[in-house]
């Protein structure tokens, strides 16, 4: 089983890097144009440019999660990956990219905010959820970690349910929520909720969402140990 946890977490990696280096050359090119703009602004009254490093960082561990179950489960199960070691090894690479993804953007936050007091541009600054509690470099790497996990186990089960059930299965799946999610902003329920996260959020927050992405995660064994190799229409 070690040989095929290693073996397995040896093809994510490898799988993901060409992906991984197109986003992080489009989102470093835009954060360099964000702050070419930020410096002309410097000659404008009450000019800013504002940059969020981690919102198409959310995006992207989303659109993993969910492409995971096409491009690398059918593969794996192929090569004669038994569904606990895929699960496992799956696993352990979401919370891995989730931590990368996490560091290298409060390390790169970190650079660019010296940057900025060295040339002297005050008129940019980045948007993160850590505002909201205690911003520093090691609370964003928490944060980034515990939001993103979330997000890769989250669409994770998204896709294996389409993949499984097909078109039918996970569309009933996402109408249910819409639904919920309509029923919810007509009623204020999601409003109240969200002014009420942001007024009283704290760290606890961000452990008890890792926590239940964890938890979102071990619900994907139920659908993963039985699957197959052949995606339902």
């Amino acid at each position: 089983m070690g040989r095929q946890l290693k073996g397995l977490l040896y093809f994510f990696i490898t799988d993901i890097r060409y992906s991984l280096l197109i986003f992080w050359t489009i989102l470093l090119s835009i954060l360099v144009v964000s702050l070419a703009f930020a410096y002309f602004l410097m000659d404008v009254e009450n000019g800013m440019m504002t940059f969020s490093l981690t919102v198409p960082m959310y995006i992207y561990c989303g659109i993993l999660g969910f492409l995971t179950v096409k491009e690398s489960i059918p593969f794996s199960i192929k090569m004669g990956a038994t569904r606990k070691s895929v699960f496992i090894s799956l696993g352990i690479f979401f919370l891995a990219i989730s931590l990368f993804m996490g560091t290298a953007a409060s390390i790169l936050q970190e650079i660019v905010k010296v940057l900025a007091e060295m040339t002297g541009v005050d008129t940019f600054s980045f948007l993160h959820l850590a505002y909201f509690v205690d911003n520093t470099w090691y609370t964003r790497i928490l944060i980034d970690t515990s939001v993103m996990f979330f997000f890769l186990a989250l669409m994770f089960v998204v896709g294996l349910l389409f993949f499984k059930y097909g078109l039918a299965g996970g569309g009933s799946f996402l109408g249910v929520l819409v639904v919920l999610l309509l029923i919810s902003i007509a009623k204020g329920w999601i409003v109240d909720f969200f002014i009420n996260l942001f007024s009283e959020i704290d760290l606890a927050f961000f452990y008890q969402m890792l926590g239940l992405g964890i938890v979102v995660y071990c619900v994907s064994f139920l659908f993963l140990r039985r699957i197959t190799t052949v995606k339902v229409k």
